[in-house]
């Protein structure tokens, strides 16, 4: 048995210090945590591959606009409710040149990042009909979005995709539908943590069932366009971002500027909800708010309530970004290729040294390159894996806190430096030689 990079009893110590009674369910921050004090006290370098945070420069498209809207003085006043109309206008565009979707600029909304925009869409749909008090989660899945739910006291139900693609989807998913609780749909596409990518026949499954029973689709588009086997950037050609919004008109498309355009710190984002949905009046809603439509009580209502607007210059920001892509003078996504890159070299790395990929095909064709990958080991479970690669300075979060009923890791690869590779391989080496497959 050769000795780990860094002492099994520092680790032992530091994750007991954190009471963590089961490593599988520790959280994102959690691991974080333990690694960043795990460093310090050994001064080895951890390989960190917990936390989904864009690693690349913001965009400087959206850097100067905001720079702009700065000096012409938009801090000293309050942005509109709705959104800026720059940005209202760009978001519809964008819709229409990388997903091929009408969509108009009123259902548009300006969000402080998608995670609020998640939870104000969460909040209006489960107030449309009190019958339908349950969100249904495709996972895996971002664990905070369950969180969510869990901190404004409602249902969720999960069901794990890896069992359940293309046509297979539909009899898993009505099963759920038909019990007459569930008020929206939520998923990622391409997906954190697993990178899977719902194709075409999968959205049309979704699609055509929430219109069958009257269900919101959230659709998660943190990751927009960054399947990067297939060319999605150039505006109004195909092939397109797939989209629900092609199938139904019970949707919502949350759209971020953190990782597409590495503008995270800034927390913009836009909520698109389509235009049959945005005039649709609910009973729960009026008779919670004595009337409005479902877009006008998710802007004027609840979002009012939660923080009163959208940073203002973060929103000339988005505006900006949004246009210049759209006008085909930024390929956004020629930024980020560099994630593709870095998951292919992490992945061979771990498939040399006796791993496999968990979620590791879309139906036939291999999974994409990108933001998120998920690794296993055989005879390990996730936590065991978790754990035990925190002895060679490799942190990763379980799929156990994804929703994922498979036993392995989400490995990101934002923060990936250069020199980590070789590191990475030694590294894995000795864990190999220390943990033979028979």
């Amino acid at each position: 048995m050769k000795n780990t990079p860094i002492k099994k009893e520092l680790i032992d110590k530091t994750i007991e210090d954190f009471q963590i009674a089961d490593f599988a369910k520790a959280t994102i921050r959690e691991v974080q945590a333990i690694a960043a004090n795990a460093e310090a006290s050994s001064g080895v370098e951890f390989i960190k591959m917990e936390m989904g945070v864009p690693g690349l420069p913001a965009s400087a498209v959206g850097v100067q606009a905001e720079i702009e809207a700065l000096q012409n003085g938009v801090a000293r006043l309050y942005p509109n409710i709705n959104g800026i109309a720059e940005l209202k206008k760009e978001a519809s565009r964008f819709i229409k040149a990388f997903i091929n979707v009408d969509l108009k600029p009123e259902g548009c909304v300006a969000v402080t990042g998608s995670m609020q925009g998640t939870y104000a869409s969460f909040l209006a749909c489960s107030q449309c009909n009190e019958e339908k008090d349950t969100v249904l989660f495709i996972d895996p899945g971002f664990p905070v979005q369950k969180q969510q739910l869990i901190v404004m006291g409602q249902k969720y139900e999960t069901f794990d995709v890896y069992d359940y693609r293309g046509e297979k989807l539909r009899e898993k998913l009505e099963s759920y539908l038909k019990k007459g609780n569930v008020s929206a749909i939520v998923y990622s596409n391409p997906n954190n943590p697993s990178w899977i990518c719902l194709n075409d026949q999968e959205l049309r499954i979704i699609g055509e069932l929430a219109t069958k029973y009257d269900v919101i689709v959230l659709e998660d588009l943190a990751y927009f366009a960054m399947d990067f086997r297939k060319d999605l950037g150039t505006p109004f050609q195909p092939p397109f971002q797939p989209s629900v919004a092609h199938y139904t008109d019970n949707y919502i498309l949350l759209i971020s500027g953190s990782k597409a355009f590495s503008y995270a710190g800034q927390r913009i984002g836009v909520s698109c909800i389509s235009d049959k949905l945005y005039h649709r009046s609910y009973p729960g809603l009026t008779k919670r708010y004595g009337g409005g439509t479902f877009g006008t009580v998710f802007i004027h209502r609840i979002l009012y309530a939660l923080s009163s607007g959208t940073s203002h210059s973060a929103q000339f920001a988005m505006a900006a970004m949004l246009k210049a892509a759209n006008d085909g003078q930024y390929n956004f996504l020629d930024e980020v290729k560099i994630y593709g890159e870095r998951a292919r070299k992490l992945k061979d790395i771990f498939l040399r040294h006796g791993f496999h990929l968990v979620y590791d095909t879309d139906l036939d064709e291999p999974i994409a390159d990108g933001f998120y990958f998920t690794i296993g080991y055989p005879g390990m479970t996730s936590g065991e894996l978790a754990k035990e690669l925190m002895y060679y300075g490799v942190s990763a979060i379980s799929l156990v806190t994804t929703g994922s009923h498979q036993q392995g890791l989400r490995a990101c690869t934002s923060f990936i430096k250069d020199h980590q590779y070789e590191q990475l391989d030694e590294r894995m080496k000795i864990f190999a030689e220390n943990h033979p497959i028979s």
